[in-house]
């Protein structure tokens, strides 16, 4: 079992990846606990000064004006947690969760929120047990932060809300009490630096761009294995056009593709047929794929510096108890719809590919690749299903981080929707690993029913790694089972992996 260490800010995206799964442990470094007990310390000693503070000793929002007496501070966080936690919809994967959780507490650690140590002991003991909080998916606008998500996932610090154990769910008391804790009693500050961040953004986003990362490598995989069954050329990859064109992801796919059909026999075969161009699907595979490549890259670095930064409100410096904007989700928001757009594209070509492999006027192959068409119908409906797919990819790609709209007595008068923007660039990736299913599968086929010619070395070994798991289709069947697993194999990056032991890293 692995210890990561929170509370300084260096976390790279495979350790905020680990942080998803099960099987590691968490804790604070002793730079953290340094930094947390002195910063607790400065915010007693700003309440012992009698001055008025945000959120430490007055109401909240358009409340902020309304000054608690002293004696009821404590109920004044509890009262937040209580009904703030107003979240709707269906939970957040426990994955999301864990990460969410993981992030919320590394905030924390960082020592500028003013928590109490005892706080996040009691965060770590539920973390470490893998008590991890039931979290809906639904009713945050990233403005003041996930308020009413990460209300959800405070409230078992005190013995309320729901946790998720050994798949079950469970209650927040009952976690405590397998634990053998009691519930927290909140002090100053603590509710609101509990829900005050853009950690359920951030936990879906850093997913989201794990498996995008992945996604354009399969990409450039597909593309590859789709040319060889196409009979297409090589030669728009010369490195010298991508030379005069220098974008870092364009030129990334370029090398990525030369590499995969490196050691071709299917491509010599065919140089001097009368074909002078390939379709834009293949031909602009560099411009469209390294533009996605590029897009990601730019999501993978708000992403991380998001993860690893302090976003509650209000911050503590010094003697200083600043209320700001740290808060406001735009950053990760705006990062998820580009993220959205980009992947979407690689759905939208990776369809056009599917087509020019089951239409036998473009293709050279029979019809929808069946072996007797007419009888069989083939691959023709799953190139529906693709279609369908990218159709659907179109509206959730729609930029979410401009459709603001006023909240909490026009005070959060601009809002950034970042969970909104995650929640639909993950279903943009998980509607485009299916697309890219069908072409690897589409793809092989296309192989099968070719010259007994070997694909470059990289194609073949991916070729070879879906044929293991996913025979060659030799008269209709029920697909639906095929099209699933293919799924499975490219979120896992089971051709990827396959492709690179032969060529190395594929670049994104």
């Amino acid at each position: 079992m692995t210890k990561i260490l929170l509370g300084e800010p260096d976390l790279p995206l495979a350790t905020l990846v680990a942080l998803s799964r099960p099987g590691h442990t968490i804790a604070l470094g002793k730079d953290s606990k340094r930094r947390v007990a002195a910063c607790r310390a400065e915010v007693d000693a700003a309440v012992r000064s009698g001055r008025t503070m945000y959120g430490i000793n007055t109401g909240f929002g358009k409340l902020a004006g309304v000054r608690i007496e002293s004696q009821k501070l404590g109920q004044l966080q509890k009262n937040l947690l209580l009904s703030h936690a107003t979240g709707v919809g269906e939970p957040l994967s426990i994955e999301q969760s864990r990460l969410a959780f993981a992030l919320r507490i590394h905030n924390l650690a960082l020592g500028h929120s003013g928590v109490r140590p005892l706080l996040i002991e009691q965060a770590l003991a539920l973390w470490n047990a893998d008590l991890i909080p039931v979290i809906p998916r639904q009713g945050s606008v990233g403005a003041s932060g996930d308020l009413a998500p990460l209300s959800h996932m405070a409230l078992p610090l005190i013995g309320r809300g729901e946790v998720w154990s050994g798949g079950k769910v469970i209650s927040g008391q009952a976690a405590l009490k397998k634990l053998g804790r009691a519930p927290l009693e909140l002090a100053e500050k603590e509710g609101l630096a509990l829900i005050n961040g853009t950690q359920i953004m951030t936990a879906i986003g850093c997913l989201v761009v794990a498996q995008a990362m992945r996604l354009c490598r399969t990409a450039d995989v597909a593309c590859a294995m789709t040319l060889e069954a196409l009979r297409g050329s090589e030669r728009p990859f010369d490195a010298r056009v991508h030379e005069v064109r220098p974008h870092e992801g364009q030129g990334a796919t370029a090398d990525n593709l030369r590499r995969l059909l490196h050691g071709s026999k299917i491509i010599p075969s065919h140089k001097d047929c009368a074909r002078v161009q390939d379709a834009y699907s293949l031909r602009c595979a560099p411009q469209v794929h390294g533009a996605a490549k590029d897009g990601v890259r730019y999501a993978l670095d708000v992403l991380v510096t998001e993860a690893n930064s302090v976003t509650d409100n209000p911050l503590v410096f010094g003697g200083d108890v600043i209320s700001a904007g740290n808060f406001h989700g735009q950053p990760v928001s705006q990062a998820m719809d580009f993220l959205a757009i980009a992947v979407s594209t690689l759905a939208n070509i990776s369809e056009r590919r599917i087509e020019q492999l089951v239409n036998p006027d473009i293709s050279g192959l029979p019809p929808f690749l069946a072996r007797d068409p007419g009888l069989e119908s083939g691959f023709m409906i799953p190139q529906v299903v693709a279609a369908s797919l990218c159709s659907e990819n179109k509206s959730l790609a729609h930029p979410a981080s401009v459709d603001t709209i006023p909240t909490s007595a026009n005070r959060e008068d601009h809002v950034s929707m970042g969970v909104t923007a995650a929640r639909h660039a993950d279903d943009v990736v998980r509607n485009t690993a299916k697309v890219l299913g069908i072409e690897l599968l589409c793809a092989a086929q296309g192989l099968d029913l070719g010259e007994p010619l070997k694909p470059g070395k990289g194609v073949h070994a991916a070729y070879r790694a879906l044929r293991a798991e996913i025979p060659g289709l030799d008269g209709d069947r029920f697909l639906a089972p095929d099209l699933k697993r293919a799924e499975q194999l490219v979120l896992e990056g089971a051709m990827v992996a396959a492709a690179e032991k032969q060529v190395g890293a594929l670049a994104v």
